[in-house]
């Protein structure tokens, strides 16, 4: 809707977690002050009312009604014009209501909806305790319901709320509703056909004449060309110019050159000299696009404007610390440029549509895209099911038809994972597959169809994924040439995603559990199957077996990545995940309900793995030595250890305490660390280590510091506790684990929880190693942050009416008024008392670490 008159919704809105009996307990306590009133939480959007608990260890996520309200001061500068709601995402049915009229019902999580408030807010204008403002409820909802998409046994959770963000959008009696622009590359190259489509939004079926302007505009912004339109007002798409580029500047990762067509629209009857803000009768629609073509060779490699392109990806979910897929735009621009600076050419949005801000940024950076619906897992259900695919497919296409960097539509994930249902039909599912298959296409014949994992499925799709987890669910990681070239030969169009292995940061080994003496080689048989993920039975497996190190996940990567390179025929493949994220399916990880393969911890922090894609997919000069969360090293006095160092450069020049180790060449064939390794011994005590890489004349260092331990440990029988404040004036609880000897276990593996009473609080359920209460030791240590004084104190806050009950809780009988152009235009107070009952001194808490087997220890901060 860029050109259109939008403002974000974010300030002034409360939030109650919880059924309600209907709108009206919304509004009730604004007329009536004889009942125990719903308690309201004020909250900004985008919001989710899961974004800590996912992450509790002791117990199952909320999944149940959400409720938000605010009140709005509309103010529409078009005569006879439309007020929209237009909601970028809520999860996962959603009811608008007006005041108590329900205006408006959508059913998915993940695709944009516009709700009309127009008559509804005039009649809501009646009611004068208001003052003017419109009031807006919004029920959301993330129950659990087997006949909607996706299934909850899905390795993700199903959040609630309204965690994108929601807008206000003013538009005349009859405005642009969609703009597509189509394109269609010469075989040269040497020019393109333009064709501009759109639709109108025009409720009432006005017959009118328009005036249209269609401009094209270079990737410079200048102007390309320009049309003049005079129609009737139409119905559906409508074709409204076509142009042929000629020399267009190509889309590619390197060079995302983007051009831009806006449409004009003018009407001359809803011309009004005296309309409120001065408002124009006119109204304009932007869309970007791309020049490129594309091309999945038939048994053979993936080219991008006729040339030969390795898809480097990963993979990305809406999650983050904290506040779950509630991520500001600034949050999602930081993940995205992280992606691009790691190298990553290729994304695949698992598993669902997501915010049309991260399309925007794919689109600028150069990031190709696999984009899918949540058909994920569980089977096929009902017709009201299968609506909901059709519905999140078309919604998906026509929403996001005109970014350049999606190449594929994702019709499904792990299609063959029977769980929902008592009964599993593989030709029905085949026969829904090729629906949607063809619906794909009819709505949009430029780009393919994909699927990951349903083998009975494969020859219907265009592109196909099979599930090859060498090293981690099957098999070792040397299989993985082997089991994706025999995958290769049996799809026509052979696309690898999802691949790594769960590592728990700041976790370290000196030798990496692999597999290779208990796990024999799988012959290229390295699929995962149902209960793989489990860590407990079925047959030996890295992943129930293996350390969960980031020393192993390096080792892993390593090998994908340097064998990548030399697979001539390869189209490319998809890490498994950019980040840490929650999941419900996973209570027994190092972190409980984590899903542990991000190449970044759910917080952005880097983890060692980031900078190995680095060294093989970057150009800029990049050098980092492995290990700079393993404050302690250990082994004997005299035995040979390994430095390894992850670079771009040419060569690399190691110094040990001082002195040189040596100048390596890098070799990407020579495992590990493309030859960039180097086997010392290391001092008892303090070790500097520093590295000097050089590239095209370009000087680049790192350096660190850590202990080397020689003495041996036994099994860890005490807890030691700790604390430093930050310079954020949080403090850093740290727990280490020692042996009777009182020596640091450094391989200790059990579960810490911390606890906390007093006046500080845990900074827990972030899903992050120093942001989770419940979590295993890593290399015998443990931390968790601190607010000193961010606790609830011994107090009750006295709102509104008291019943026999209770008091009503914080902010009820309060309302603020939100203006529609984004502005706080005050407060509607009831003059409600409150009354405070507390009495603080100097802040102190108490902090407890503690693990089965040994005696809890405190510490005082």
């Amino acid at each position: 809707m860029d050109g259109l008159i939008k403002h974000r919704l974010i300030d002034n809105w409360q939030h109650h977690r919880g059924s309600l009996g209907g709108p009206w307990e919304v509004w009730r306590q604004d007329k009536l002050q004889n009942h125990y009133n719903v308690p309201w939480q004020q909250v900004e959007l985008p919001h989710t009312y899961n974004g800590l608990d996912v992450l509790d260890p002791d117990g199952k996520y909320y999944q149940g009604q959400g409720w938000y309200r605010t009140l709005l001061k509309l103010d529409n500068p078009y005569p006879q014009g439309r007020t929209l709601l237009h909601f970028e995402g809520a999860g996962q049915r959603s009811d608008v209501y007006v005041y108590t009229k329900k205006v408006g019902s959508h059913l998915g999580g993940y695709d944009e909806f516009t709700v009309d408030i127009t008559e509804a807010a005039e009649e809501a204008l009646e009611l004068e305790r208001y003052h003017g403002a419109t009031p807006i409820a919004i029920a959301c909802d993330n129950s659990r319901d087997l006949e909607t998409i996706p299934s909850d046994a899905s390795d993700f959770n199903l959040y609630g709320g309204i965690y994108r963000y929601l807008n206000v959008v003013y538009v005349p009696a009859i405005s642009l509703e969609r703009l597509h622009v189509e394109t269609a590359l010469s075989a040269d190259l040497g020019s393109c056909q333009v064709k501009v489509r759109a639709s109108l939004y025009n409720p009432l079926q006005r017959d009118e004449e328009l005036e249209l302007v269609i401009r094209l505009h270079g990737p410079d912004g200048k102007d390309i060309a320009e049309f003049a339109v005079n129609t009737q007002a139409w119905e559906g798409m409508k074709q409204l110019a076509a142009y042929e580029l000629s020399e267009p500047s190509l889309w590619k990762p390197s060079e995302p050159h983007l051009y831009s067509c806006t449409i004009e629209l003018k009407n001359a009857q809803q011309s009004s000299p005296s309309s409120p803000n001065n408002a124009s009768n006119q109204t304009s629609i932007t869309e970007r696009f791309g020049v490129r073509s594309f091309e999945f060779v038939k048994q053979g490699p993936f080219k991008l404007n006729g040339e030969r392109l390795l898809l480097r990806g990963t993979h990305r979910h809406e999650d983050h610390a904290g506040i779950g897929p509630a991520m500001t735009e600034a949050m999602i621009r930081i993940e995205m440029q992280l992606i691009k600076d790691m190298g990553a050419n290729f994304i695949r949005l698992g598993h669902y549509q997501q915010s049309r801000i991260v399309l925007d940024l794919c689109d600028e950076l150069g990031i190709l895209v696999w984009e899918e619906i949540p058909w994920c897992r569980g089977g096929l259900g009902g017709e009201q099911y299968r609506q909901q695919c059709r519905d999140m497919l078309s919604a998906m296409i026509e929403q996001h038809y005109n970014h350049p960097s999606v190449i594929l539509w994702g019709l499904g994930n792990e299609n063959d994972w029977e769980c929902d249902f008592d009964y599993f039909d593989q030709e029905e599912i085949r026969r829904f597959m090729q629906e949607l298959h063809d619906l794909s296409h009819k709505l949009d014949p430029s780009r393919l169809t994909a699927i990951r994992r349903c083998e009975f499925c494969k020859d219907i799709i265009d592109v196909y994924s099979p599930s090859i987890w060498a090293g981690w669910y099957r098999g070792i990681y040397t299989d993985y040439e082997e089991s994706s070239r025999q995958a290769f030969e049996n799809v026509d169009a052979f696309f690898h995603m999802e691949w790594g292995a769960d590592n728990l940061a700041t976790r370290h080994v000196e030798k990496t559990f692999t597999g290779f003496e208990f796990i024999g080689q799988g012959g290229g048989n390295t699929d995962e199957r149902d209960g793989d993920y489990l860590l407990t039975g079925g047959e030996p497996r890295v992943s129930r077996d293996g350390d969960w190190s980031e020393t192993y996940f390096c080792e892993m990567i390593d090998w994908y990545l340097k064998s990548q390179e030399h697979m001539d025929w390869l189209t490319g493949t998809a890490q498994w995940s950019f980040k840490d994220f929650a999941t419900p399916v996973r209570p027994d990880s190092p972190i409980p309900y984590l899903n542990m393969k991000g190449i970044v911890e759910r917080d952005f922090t880097k983890k060692d793995a980031y900078y190995v894609y680095q060294s093989y997919w970057t150009d800029q000069p990049m050098v980092r030595i492995e290990g700079h969360t393993m404050p302690v090293r250990w082994g004997s006095l005299n035995e040979i250890k390994r430095i390894k160092v992850y670079s771009n450069c040419s060569e690399a020049e190691l110094f040990l305490n001082g002195v040189s180790l040596g100048i390596k060449q890098r070799d990407s064939r020579n495992f590990p660390a493309a030859g960039l390794r180097w086997d010392t011994v290391l001092q008892p005590g303090i070790n500097h280590v520093k590295v000097v890489g050089t590239k095209n004349d370009i000087t680049v260092t790192d350096e660190l510091s850590f202990e080397y331990q020689t003495e041996s440990w036994g099994s860890p029988v005490e807890l030691r506790l700790n604390a430093q404040v930050q310079k954020d004036g949080l403090v850093l609880a740290e727990v280490l684990a020692y042996d009777a000897q009182g020596v640091l276990c450094l391989d200790a593996t059990n579960f810490i929880r911390f606890g906390l009473t007093g006046d500080g609080k845990l900074i827990d359920h972030q899903g992050t190693v120093r942001g989770s209460s419940l979590i295993q030791l890593a290399n015998g240590r443990a931390r968790i942050l601190i607010d000193p004084i961010g606790g609830a104190g011994a107090s009750i806050q006295v709102t509104g009416f008291v019943s026999a009950s209770g008091p009503a809780s914080g902010g009820a009988g309060t309302a603020t008024v939100t203006a529609a152009n984004g502005t706080n235009d005050g407060i509607i107070n009831d003059n409600q008392a409150q009354e405070t009952i507390a009495s603080v001194s100097k802040a102190a808490s108490i902090v407890s670490a503690a693990s089965v087997g040994m005696p809890t220890v405190f510490i005082s901060i």
